[in-house]
């Protein structure tokens, strides 16, 4: 079965999959040696608001971006409104925005499932204007195997005036509309802003119909409009799919993650997908180049989500969902000037009840980062914080999760302030903070 193919249904079944294991008893989960580990200590977690999975939005676990002033956005893949193709409806938007101590909801944009798309499954992005950027993996057309559309980007601008209430929906713009092809569809990783206001972004499939499995893409504004180019379409067979977006080095050159690339086959019986790669794109006169950097494997850990950190130094930071030493994926560390790979964090798990990490990493002042593992090592998720110190990493459990009130299954991208508050989102349709 082609990638393409397998991605079609893969994020229904992600859904399904990560649901399944909340009816599982809560165990302990371990980290391996040398990795040393220590008991969360003062931390409080607080539910900040709760999405009442219909009309505000269902399954929040797209993960949070925050404005300057520290508003929380997000998106919920279904919900809003109804029906939708898929019958869970077409998906929403939502801001939360902070006053003192508490937080208000806002219901940006609810999709209709008709042109200007529906299912958005990835963050969002948030322009210098106070402007929110974000794709749907499907509508905007027909096409892509299933007549749904293949995707869109769309741009969210705020009301020109001050909103009295909490449900002014903002102005949306279809930036494109994916056709399946050498572009191709099914869009929901992050989108890169450069100074110049420029996307970047990837369609992680194709249709059947069409030789490539995905692309990288850049939308230029022009003259009120904006402009789609296409900087490389991978083609089909075992070179993967591009997911979770791409980040730029000081080269100038583009990194991300190929989700179902390589030739390394994971061995997971419900998703027999290959366990992924990373990838670099280089600019020259004639176009961009495409270089398989490294390729992950079930000894590594497999499944890698979310868009790559690159810290300061250069060296890059990703989660991975399956397999690995422990067997329920983790936090990698690859430095570019010298090809090494390192985990520096491994989940004990199951490879066949994955997944563990997800949605990629964050980074704090102090070069802490943070992460969330949706259910791997047979509980309901769990938020996590790793310290450099010593040469090593120490592991901190901020949160275990307990299908209760404060949700289950959470999802990266988090965010973390300038104080050290963690916020984020889980499948239940919670937004929390935990603080330390």
């Amino acid at each position: 079965m082609s990638i393409k193919m397998r991605l079609a249904g893969r994020t229904r079944l992600q859904i399904n999959r990560r649901l399944s294991k909340l009816a599982i008893s809560l165990a302990m989960f371990l980290a391996l040696a040398p990795l040393a580990s220590r008991a969360a200590g003062a931390q409080t977690f607080t539910v900040l608001y709760t999405l009442n999975g219909t009309t505000q939005g269902n399954s929040t676990g797209n993960g949070l971006v925050a404005d300057r002033a520290g508003n929380l956005y997000g998106t919920a893949a279904n919900g809003g409104i109804y029906p939708c193709p898929d019958d869970y409806g077409c998906g929403t938007v939502f801001k939360l925005t902070r006053h003192g101590s508490s937080w208000t909801f806002s219901l940006l944009y609810s999709f209709t499932g008709a042109d200007d798309g529906w299912n958005p499954e990835g963050p969002l992005t948030i322009g210098s204007d106070g402007s929110v950027y974000g794709t749907t993996i499907w509508g905007g057309g027909t096409g892509c195997g299933f007549g749904f559309g293949c995707g869109t980007v769309f741009k969210l601008s705020p009301p020109p005036n001050i909103c009295s209430t909490s449900s002014c929906e903002w102005t949306k713009t279809i930036l494109y509309r994916f056709t399946g092809q050498a572009d191709g569809d099914y869009p929901l990783g992050y989108l890169t802003l450069d100074q110049a206001g420029n996307l970047y972004g990837t369609a992680s499939a194709a249709a059947v119909t069409s030789p490539y499995d995905g692309s990288v893409f850049e939308l230029t504004p022009s003259n009120g409009g904006w402009i789609f180019n296409i900087l490389y379409s991978f083609p089909g067979g075992t070179s993967g799919a591009p997911g979770g977006g791409v980040v730029f080095d000081s080269q100038g050159n583009l990194w991300g993650i190929q989700a179902y690339g390589g030739e390394q086959d994971c061995g997971d019986p419900q998703l027999p997908d290959p366990c992924g790669s990373i990838f670099k794109l280089s600019p020259s006169s004639s176009g961009w180049t495409e270089t398989n950097v490294f390729g992950f494997s079930a000894a590594t850990g497999g499944g890698p989500s979310g868009s790559l950190l690159r810290e300061p130094s250069g060296n890059f930071y990703g989660t991975l969902d399956t397999n690995g030493p422990a067997g329920g994926g983790g936090i990698f560390q690859f430095v570019p000037s010298s090809g090494e790979f390192t985990m520096i964090y491994s989940v004990t798990g199951n490879p066949e009840d994955a997944p563990g990490p997800f949605g990629g990493v964050v980074m704090d002042q102090a070069g802490n980062l943070y992460a969330a593992a949706e259910g791997a090592g047979y509980t309901s998720g769990f938020v996590f914080e790793l310290t450099p110190e010593n040469n090593g990493w120490y592991f901190t459990n901020l949160h275990n999760f307990t299908d209760g009130s404060d949700g289950a299954t959470p999802v990266g991208p988090l965010v973390v302030d300038t104080a050290g508050n963690v916020y984020g989102a889980d499948l239940k349709n919670v937004v929390f903070a935990i603080t330390p």
